[in-house]
């Protein structure tokens, strides 16, 4: 049975008709958005404990302690903390028995004067499910596309409304709790590219799968965790870096994408002397389309992907940006240091397939004119298989005739690059031929992938493994 729809005032309006919840608000940013919901639609006496707005730095550091940043999970986390905690202290012996607490907050950067651009946000809600329980949190990144400071400021409140009632109505299901977020709103509005929940009730919630949630549902394109699986917002990783990025399936990651991985940072490196070795972001994308299996994501099996990747220590991109130059959209957003994308001969051959640019006006010249408009490079990794195959290479991938001249143009200006060091040894591991013989129960597997990996498959029994 699907929840029912509600519309925003109605929202407001049950949480203010529930005398056993009160709470606290603490905006800075964009007015008092979220807390004018619950004045607006009646009964806030029964909500409502306190709102705040600490719009000066002083103020906010003498209140939440200092922040190298005003806009920052840090910074919206100390709120909650702070503001939770005075609120128990103040109120627990008078209501605590009969009540559940909660402290929204939020941290934005609205259009102004003198901001014109990168328009987001942190939003969270820390809270008790019952009375007398430890709290919960819920941490969300908000990016906003309106591009009027009201209409900004009208859909912060929706989603702060938005957000409260999923805490305290729709905590015992996530993945409906992520769906009502969007709820009298829509992606092209605002999206959300990153979620956190903490606490005991969800003790039993992978936040990598709310990640993914995030995309599957559409509310962001993109969401990214680390190699240790902590979710991240993308500034966190990308702000300002340097970055190598590798699409794949990884299922399992083998030493061919290894070592496809390897070459390419040796390459960016030496064609980038002035990039610090230990600046380079390393991220490795795993589509949508490169996770499902006839149509269907099975989450234990992109729980087991992600988890091998992170043995090896990269961060997780999950995407659906089916076009390349929907992924160089995304990185330019973040960073404005060389970036560049490795790939096999083969993904370099579909890259020219025009027929994937078909909802684009200008075609694949569009596509290529916003793929590499910053500069931006592919690093070509050789193809063999079988191995008894000649090495697909970029000087011998074929496109159609009429794309020959772009091809060289691309080439003969640093566009498109070689990488002409590799292990020849590693050019017939693919993942699908390690996925064969895993499952068939042939230990030569093994010698297929890095060691890190396979102990990890070993170990828990990963992608169908059995002991003999």
């Amino acid at each position: 049975m699907s929840r029912p729809f509600l519309s925003t005032h109605e929202k407001a309006f049950k949480i203010n008709l529930d005398r056993g919840t009160y709470g606290a608000f603490a905006e800075i940013g964009a007015g008092q958005e979220v807390a004018r919901w619950f004045f607006r639609v009646g009964g806030a006496s029964g909500t409502v404990a306190k709102t705040i707005s600490a719009y000066d730095m002083t103020v906010s550091d003498a209140i939440y302690g200092a922040s190298d940043r005003y806009v920052s999970r840090q910074r919206l986390h100390g709120m909650l903390v702070y503001e939770y905690d005075l609120q128990a202290g103040r109120l627990a012996t008078q209501r605590g028995a009969s009540t559940r607490f909660f402290v929204f907050a939020d941290t934005v950067a609205a259009r102004s004067y003198s901001r014109h651009e990168d328009w987001h946000g942190w939003m969270g809600v820390r809270f008790q499910t019952r009375p007398l329980a430890e709290p919960c949190e819920i941490i969300i990144h908000v990016r906003m596309h309106d591009r009027e400071n009201v209409q900004q400021q009208e859909a912060l409140g929706i989603m702060g409304v938005n957000l409260v009632y999923a805490a305290l109505h729709l905590h015992a299901d996530p993945g409906e709790l992520l769906a009502s977020l969007l709820d009298n709103l829509g992606s092209d509005r605002v999206e959300v590219d990153m979620v956190r929940f903490a606490g005991p009730d969800f003790a039993g919630v992978d936040n990598r799968l709310m990640a993914l949630g995030l995309v599957q549902r559409g509310l962001t394109s993109a969401a990214m965790f680390q190699a240790d699986g902590e979710v991240v917002q993308a500034a966190e990783v990308l702000y300002k870096k340097p970055i190598l990025v590798a699409r794949g399936r990884f299922r399992p990651v083998t030493r061919a994408a290894v070592d496809l991985l390897e070459r390419g940072r040796q390459a960016f490196l030496r064609d980038e002397p002035g990039v610090p070795r230990e600046h380079l972001v390393t991220v490795l994308e795993i589509t949508l389309k490169n996770l499902a299996q006839g149509g269907v994501i099975d989450p234990q099996d992109f729980l087991d992907r992600v988890d091998v990747i992170g043995a090896l220590g990269h961060p997780v991109l999950v995407s659906d940006y089916g076009e390349f130059h929907r992924l160089a959209a995304y990185l330019f957003a973040h960073s404005r240091q060389p970036i560049a994308i490795v790939m096999g001969a083969p993904t370099l051959h579909e890259l020219f397939e025009e027929h994937y640019y078909a909802d684009l006006d200008g075609g694949i010249l569009e596509s290529f004119g916003r793929l590499f408009k910053n500069d931006l490079r592919l690093y070509v990794y050789p193809y063999q298989r079988p191995d008894t195959d000649p090495v697909l290479t970029l000087d011998t991938v074929e496109v159609a005739p009429h794309l020959i001249h772009l091809m060289r143009y691309l080439r003969e200006n640093g566009f498109i690059r070689p990488l002409r060091e590799y292990d020849a040894g590693c050019l017939p591991l693919y993942s699908d031929v390690v996925l064969e013989r895993l499952q068939a129960g042939d230990p030569s597997w093994e010698q297929m992938v890095p060691p890190a990996v396979g102990r990890l498959i070993k170990e828990r029994r990963f992608f169908g493994y059995r002991p003999e």
